[in-house]
């Protein structure tokens, strides 16, 4: 792929080859891009058609990148205001020396007064913010405190963490090919017969680092889908099977589905022999799992179940990818746990077209632990809110419970908080955060916060002092890397190609504060030195000019011993093999085996409150345009989606007196949101979506109305710590609502 990098065309226009990532928000697919920027203006965006996986084709995110850097309320310089003034539009231009030299203070105060773990950094999901919180927190600022906001860590933590427990490895992912720079042409790889897409829209979310439309090129080869999701999105609609399951009970189907693979012999009796722990107990307890049991609960039909679970397990190898509605579930490990039992004992495991799985690489060892927690003293480290009461989550996270955390801000216990700093997070809106009213309440008790982001938000206005201007990926270097390093196919260049205002990227603020806070332990200079410290074998320029560097692949890596740090083969637990008997969960006081409990707010658990809330209200589901709570000021964007949706099936909109297009008062016993009706047969009768992310730019900034962020804020309606008993999952997708007709 080696090319020039950055070119000149003869009308001056220059055009920088490069790799998206965020901001704005995207997961990390690195999509290959060729930004055109003329008179020092961001003219346009194409794909870049030599990029090895993506072969220049974008989202609509990507496209309309010009209008996003151009929109004029882009956040351009460092600005502050009053403490008293929280919830006020009363910023005022500042210098970077001024703005800096205020958090430097107020962050020297907090660590000599409270202690360095007084200060807690809130950070965003699915940006750059990811791959440079720790480095931000502990290297700089000095605090154990990192905390994603989002009740029960339940984006992607749940999922590496379990993983990492069971199966020793990094991410499981589907087989797509995009490890080798001839793709589907490549002679060692086999396309997966089918794949389970389970609570999970590649298409749309482009989920961690995998590249969706993917999943279209191996159709067109011939897998066939199976896809499990309580709604039926557009692949959906072109799967051989959808079982539409009630929200939140997928540990019970995946149980059912053991049921059936180990009860009918359909194995792989020499895998599970030689690679697995804990088989004869999985068994034990999946036996009396039928399909029967789960179609009660589940509401699938148990004949489709034992369908399902026979194709799968004879059609070797096919893939299973599992999404945010495991996550998103307080027995959302026990069902992962379920999953990944069901992608192993069927011999799918790291086999051409089954799941791939990461290994360790010279070049990317670096970047994926390149955090400076080393640097901080035992005694500070063992202060991290959580750690005491959910080490499964902080041991291999290394950041926050984040329950705790609202907790600790509310009650002081078990010690205050007094400096907050916004990475890249709108936690506010309809993002993250359980209970958003009650954190706005609670962080507005901090004595200093200090924010980094593009464009002013619910989050920002409401509760930050000093606001600092955050570069694109379009105006500042850097790196991405699918999986944020955890099963990787391929590490890009994010290459600079214009300034806008005094924007700043994140490796350039902390350069910045690491001078002022924490000169001694920061050598570096610039941003190609710390680029360079991450990538280890590589350079950045080195980087540069390949376009895209992909690691060597190998397949059978536990055969190898390619996966474990000393190098026998096997898997990285203590056991050295895939633990369906968890002995890390057993340590941790949790059931070794997967289990199904109810969801703690669903008409079986609460029949009473359901007499009064009838219905389950699921969230979450992606578009296409927006990344959360993102791209809602960008014209083209809004355009395809203008206002939020809730999804309601025709027979229920006509009890309740609803019509499409009609606004609907969504309300439970913890809050209320509206949004705009759209009666699809598409979903349940007893079950409603309501999109997430949405405030309003175009309103009123200052509170109480903060951008309108409590009109349509789904999360209002969420309950808070509702967690499993490692600390992970919540209950975002099968809560108890009604709905009504709105004003």
């Amino acid at each position: 792929m080696d090319q020039e990098w950055r070119t000149v065309l003869e009308d001056g226009t220059c055009v920088t080859r490069s790799c998206a990532w965020s901001p704005p928000g995207d997961h990390p697919v690195g999509c290959g891009v060729r930004l055109f920027v003329k008179d020092g203006k961001l003219v346009k965006v194409e794909g870049d058609p030599d990029h090895p996986v993506t072969k220049g084709r974008l989202c609509p995110r990507c496209l309309t990148l010009p209008e996003y850097l151009n929109h004029p309320d882009r956040i351009l310089y460092p600005m502050k205001r009053n403490r008293e003034d929280r919830g006020k539009d009363a910023w005022k231009r500042i210098s970077w020396d001024e703005a800096l030299d205020l958090i430097t203070d107020e962050v020297v105060r907090a660590r000599e007064t409270y202690g360095a773990e007084s200060i807690v950094e809130f950070t965003g999901t699915g940006r750059q913010a990811v791959m440079y919180c720790m480095m931000f927190a502990n290297g700089i600022l000095g605090t154990p405190n990192v905390c994603y906001s989002q009740s029960g860590y339940s984006c992607y933590g749940p999922r590496t963490v379990a993983t990492a427990y069971v199966m020793g490895v990094g991410y499981p992912e589907i087989d797509n090919a995009c490890r080798f720079p001839d793709t589907y042409d490549h002679p060692g790889w086999q396309r997966p017969n089918y794949i389970i897409l389970w609570g999970k829209a590649p298409l749309e979310s482009n989920p961690d680092g995998f590249f969706g439309h993917s999943i279209i090129d191996l159709m067109k080869r011939g897998t066939k889908i199976i896809s499990i999701d309580p709604r039926i999105n557009w692949i959906g609609t072109k799967a051989e099977y959808h079982l539409q399951l009630r929200p939140g009970t997928d540990a019970a189907l995946a149980m059912a589905m053991l049921n059936v693979i180990i009860g009918e012999d359909l194995y792989d009796h020499d895998f599970v022999e030689n690679w697995t722990y804990g088989f004869d107990e999985l068994a034990e307890r999946v036996k009396d799992a039928t399909p029967e049991w789960a179609e009660e609960i589940t509401w699938v039909k148990a004949d489709k179940i034992r369908e399902v679970a026979r194709i799968y397990a004879k059609n070797t190898p096919s893939s299973i990818a599992w999404g945010l509605a495991i996550d998103q579930n307080k027995n959302g490990v026990q069902a992962g746990h379920a999953i990944m039992a069901l992608m192993v004992i069927t011999g799918n495991f790291d086999v051409p077209g089954g799941i791939s799985v990461g290994m360790r690489d010279n070049n990317l060892e670096p970047l994926q632990s390149l955090n400076r927690w080393e640097i901080l003293p035992d005694e500070t480290r063992n202060k991290m809110i959580g750690k005491q009461e959910y080490p499964a989550l902080t041991n291999v996270l290394g950041q926050c419970q984040p329950d705790l955390v609202l907790d600790a801000l509310e009650t002081g216990d078990p010690y205050q908080l007094h400096v907050g700093f916004f990475e890249s997070s709108n936690l506010l809106t309809p993002t993250a955060c359980a209970q958003p009213k009650r954190w706005r309440d609670a962080l507005r008790k901090l004595d200093f916060i200090f924010a980094l982001d593009t464009f002013m938000n619910p989050t920002i206005m409401a509760c930050a002092d000093v606001v600092l201007p955050l570069a694109s990926y379009a105006e500042g270097d850097g790196v991405v890397l699918t999986h944020y390093g955890l099963n990787v196919s391929f590490v890009g260049p994010i290459n600079k190609a214009l300034s806008m205002g005094e924007c700043k990227s994140e490796i350039e603020v902390m350069l910045d504060l690491a001078k002022r806070l924490n000169p001694d332990e920061w050598s570096w200079k610039t941003p190609e030195e710390v680029l360079n410290a991450k990538l280890g074998g590589l350079t950045f320029e080195k980087l540069r000019e390949m376009g895209v560097y992909q690691p060597q692949v190998e397949y059978k890596k536990h055969e190898k011993g390619l996966i474990r740090p000393d190098g026998q083969p096997g898997v990285n637990t203590p056991t050295g093999k895939i633990e369906l008997y968890s002995t890390v969960f057993e340590s941790f006081g949790e059931d070794p085996l997967p289990y199904y409990t109810e969801p703690p707010y669903s008409p079986v658990s609460q029949p009473e409150l359901a007499k009064e809330f009838p219905l389950i209200l699921t969230t979450g589901a992606r578009t296409f345009a927006s990344f959360h709570s993102e791209h809602r000021q960008v014209p083209s964007l809004r355009r395809l989606v203008p206002d939020p949706i809730v999804e309601i099936n025709p027979e229920t909109a006509d009890e309740y007196g609803i019509k499409e297009g009609d606004w609907v008062l969504i309300k439970n016993m913890f809050g209320e949101a509206r949004e705009k009706a759209h009666l699809t047969p598409l979903i349940n009768k007893n079950v409603v979506h309501a999109q997430h992310g949405w405030w309003y730019p175009e309103e009123d900034p200052e509170e109480p109305n903060l951008f309108g962020n409590w009109k349509s804020n789904v999360n209002s309606l969420m309950p808070h710590k509702q967690i499993g008993h490692l600390g992970f999952g919540s209950n975002y997708k099968s809560t108890i609502c009604s709905i009504e007709l709105a004003d």
